[in-house]
């Protein structure tokens, strides 16, 4: 039976039998609530509350109910469609990694993903320009997983390196000198 018919069944049901309607039988059996239009913030926290699993069947929560969802469990984050970006850095300040579940997560989401954890910049489709140069300052070698590299990064990542380079051949040279006057 098609997803509509036995909506259209149960709204009946429940227009005969107002004890049998979806809003009542959606605390005994949470599934439901993926016939219901536009569900209460209360319906739609006893979902989840009562079995954490059926989060994806919620359409559009509300952002209490986002931001309660992820406060219980941030493994549900993925489930939700178009989390606010209250929701997201609730979350990213957690776990950057789970940017990755973001589509298109704002500069603001982006920074604190790559500052916590500067991996992150792998997850992100799109960063910024100010994202790029924040995690090429964390490591070097980030440029090379940025898909599309602005010549900002490019040139901030060959200066880190000439840098890195002339440090290390200055080092070596002072091990050299010290070498030679201790023999």
């Amino acid at each position: 039976m098609e997803k509509t018919q036995l909506k259209n069944i149960l709204i009946k049901i429940g227009e005969t039998n107002p004890e049998y309607s979806l809003e009542k039988q959606v605390y005994k059996n949470g599934k439901l609530i993926q016939f219901i239009d536009n569900p209460s913030e209360e319906v739609q926290l006893a979902v989840f509350k009562r079995k954490l699993e059926l989060v994806r069947f919620i359409k559009n929560p509300s952002e209490r109910v986002q931001l309660a969802m992820v406060e219980y469990d941030s493994g549900v984050f993925k489930y939700i469609q178009n989390p606010t970006e209250k929701v997201q850095l609730v979350v990213i300040k957690k776990y950057p990694y789970k940017i990755k579940h973001i589509e298109n997560p704002s500069e603001k989401v982006q920074l604190i993903a790559v500052n916590k954890d500067p991996d992150s910049i792998k997850d992100i489709q799109n960063p910024t320009e100010r994202v790029q140069l924040a995690a090429v300052k964390h490591d070097l070698r980030l440029i090379n997983f940025i898909k599309n590299p602005t010549e900002e990064a490019i040139q901030l990542a060959r200066s880190i390196y000439k840098q890195k380079m002339l440090w290390k051949k200055q080092q070596i040279m002072l091990w050299k000198t010290m070498n030679s006057k201790t023999s």
